[in-house]
C-alpha cells in the first residue's frame, strides 16, 4: 500500500495517518519530489497512525509532498561466502565498489538470543597477540568481552590488531600439521579446535573518515583480508542508520558460523555511538527518560546484540564478540558501561595513565577480567602453568598501586628492600609484559616473559 503526505515530520521520524496492516519492523519506501529515495523502519503503530524511523533523514521531506509505500517485508541482508573480503555501509551496501555480491539468501537482521538450552559452554582460547590479554585476560572462544576505553585511548589499533592477530593465528593452524615444532603445532590446534575456518566481522559505527580508512588499511596490509568482512557507518551517516549496523553485522555473522561453520571474532566500536544513537530516537518519540536520558529499555536493547554470541548445539562455528566503547567522562558507572557489564562475561578496561607512560596496549588489569578464562585456559587447552602463572602475576600486581601511593607520601628511599622490590616488579610488569607496541606475541613468549619477571622478584 502507498500513501500520500505525512500528518507530522519531526527529527529523523514521520508519521502518517489512516495506515491499514502495517507491522512493526515493516519496511518503507520514502520518496518525495526532487529527492532520491529514502528508506525507513515502522517503529510503532498506535491505531491507524505508523511512526517510521527514516534512516537517511527527514531532511526536505514536505508533508503534502511524500508518498510512502509500506513493503511488507523487514530489514534483510544478502548472504553469500561472497561478502568475506568485502566493505559494506551500515545498511549492508556494497562501499568498495565492487558491485553487487551474488547472494543465496537472505536473512532478517533482527535476530534472537541463544535459547540457554541449545548452548555449548565455551572452551578454548582466541590468541590475540596482546600479553595482557592472552596471559590474564583471556578471550575465550563463543565469549562477549567488552572494551572499556575513553576518548584519546588508541581502542582503534588495540581492535584492528586484535583481528590481524586472530586471523592470523588462524591460518597458522590451517598449516599447523607441517610445523616441525610440536609447541607451536600445539598452540595453533589447540586455538582453533574443530574447524580451521576463522572469519572476522567488523562494524564500526560513527567513526570518521580517517580512523575508517585506518580499519580498512590495517586490515588490507594484514594479508588477512580475504577473512573479514566490514560494515562502515561514518560519523556523517544518518545517526538512524547505526541502529540497524550491528545487526546486519551479526547476522552476517551468525550465517558464517552456523550456516558455512566459521568461526567468527565480531567486533563492534563504537557501542556508545550506537546508544547515543538509541537515545536520540527516544526523545523524538517523546519517551520518558531514564538514567543520563537513555531509555529504560536500553538494557534489553543492548541484551538483544550481545546475547547473540555463543556457540550452538549441532554447529561447528562460533560467534564471539568484542563490544568497545568509549566511558563518558571516563565514567566506568555511566550506564553504557555499567548495562554493558552485566550483560557480558568481563571487562577488557584501557587506562590513561598508562597511555601517558607509552605502554601500549594500556591495558589496567586490575578492574579487568574475563569470567570464563578459568573454563578456557590450563592443560588440554593452553598450557598446564598458566592458570598458577595468572595469579601469581595478578596478587603480586595488586600490591603495586599500595607502594607506589606510600612513596608518594614517604618517599621511594625510605621503603623497605621488599617494598622496593615490588615497586620494581611493577615498573618492568607494565614496561616488559604489558607494553609490546605492534609486536604479535604468542602465548608461550608471553608466559616466558611472566616466569622471568617472577623468578626475578620472588624466586
Amino acid at each position: 500500500m502507498e500513501y500520500q503526505g505525512l500528518r507530522e515530520s519531526r527529527s529523523n521520524l514521520i508519521v502518517i495517518e489512516g495506515v491499514t496492516n502495517a507491522a512493526y519492523d515493516e519496511i518503507v519506501a520514502i520518496t518525495t519530489e526532487n529527492e532520491p529515495p529514502r528508506m525507513g523502519r515502522v517503529i510503532q503503530v498506535d491505531g491507524d497512525n505508523a511512526v517510521v524511523l527514516v534512516f537517511e533523514g527527514t531532511r526536505n521531506l514536505t508533508l503534502d509532498g511524500t508518498r510512502v509505500r509500506f513493503t511488507g517485508k523487514q530489514l534483510e541482508i544478502k548472504l553469500s561466502e561472497e561478502i568475506l573480503g568485502r566493505v559494506f555501509d551500515g545498511l549492508a551496501r556494497p562501499r568498495d565498489g565492487l558491485g553487487e555480491i551474488y547472494a543465496t539468501q537472505k536473512r532478517i537482521i533482527a535476530g534472537e538470543a541463544i535459547n540457554p538450552a541449545h548452548r555449548i559452554y565455551p572452551r578454548n582460547y582466541i590468541p590475540t597477540g596482546f600479553s595482557a590479554i592472552d596471559g590474564l585476560i583471556t578471550l575465550i572462544r563463543g565469549q562477549k568481552l567488552p572494551i572499556f576505553s575513553a576518548y584519546g585511548l588508541p581502542h582503534d589499533k588495540l581492535a584492528a590488531q586484535i583481528a590481524t592477530s586472530a586471523a592470523s593465528a588462524a591460518s597458522e593452524a590451517a598449516k599447523s600439521h607441517f610445523a616441525d615444532d610440536l609447541q607451536t603445532r600445539h598452540e595453533a590446534i589447540s586455538s582453533f579446535q574443530g574447524s580451521k575456518k576463522f572469519a572476522v566481522v567488523f562494524a564500526a559505527m560513527g567513526v570518521q573518515h580517517d580512523t575508517a580508512q585506518f580499519f580498512r588499511d590495517t586490515l588490507i596490509e594484514s594479508g588477512q583480508f580475504e577473512r573479514m568482512v566490514m560494515f562502515l557507518n561514518l560519523a556523517n551517516d544518518p545517526p538512524t542508520e547505526r541502529v540497524a549496523t550491528p545487526r546486519f553485522a551479526l547476522t552476517a555473522a551468525e550465517y558464517l558460523a552456523y550456516d558455512l561453520h566459521y568461526h567468527v571474532l565480531v567486533i563492534l566500536t563504537d557501542m556508545t555511538a550506537y546508544c547515543e544513537a538509541i537515545r536520540e530516537i527516544s526523545s523524538a518519540r517523546g519517551e520518558i527518560p531514564a538514567r543520563k536520558g537513555f531509555p529504560g529499555y536500553m538494557y534489553s536493547d543492548l541484551a538483544s546484540i550481545y546475547e547473540r554470541a555463543g556457540i550452538r548445539k549441532g554447529s561447528h562455528g562460533s560467534v564471539t564478540q568484542i563490544p568497545i566503547l568509549t566511558m563518558p567522562g571516563e565514567d566506568i558507572t555511566h550506564p553504557i558501561p555499567d548495562l554493558t557489564g552485566y550483560i557480558t562475561e568481563g571487562q577488557i578496561v584501557l587506562d590513561r595513565a598508562l597511555h601517558q607512560k607509552g605502554i601500549f596496549p594500556p591495558i589496567n588489569v586490575l578492574p579487568s577480567l574475563s569470567r570464563l578464562m578459568k573454563d578456557g585456559i590450563g592443560e588440554g587447552f593452553t598450557t598446564k602453568e598458566h592458570p598458577n602463572i595468572a595469579a601469581k602475576l595478578f596478587a603480586s600486581y595488586a600490591g603495586v598501586s599500595d607502594i607506589r601511593s606510600l612513596a608518594t607520601v614517604i618517599g621511594e628511599e625510605d621503603l623497605t628492600e621488599q617494598d622496593k622490590n615490588l615497586l620494581d616488579f611493577g615498573r618492568k610488569f607494565e614496561e616488559q609484559f604489558l607494553h609490546q607496541g605492534h609486536e604479535n606475541r604468542p602465548l608461550s613468549k608471553t608466559l616466558e616473559i611472566a616466569e622471568e619477571l617472577l623468578i626475578q622478584h620472588f624466586p
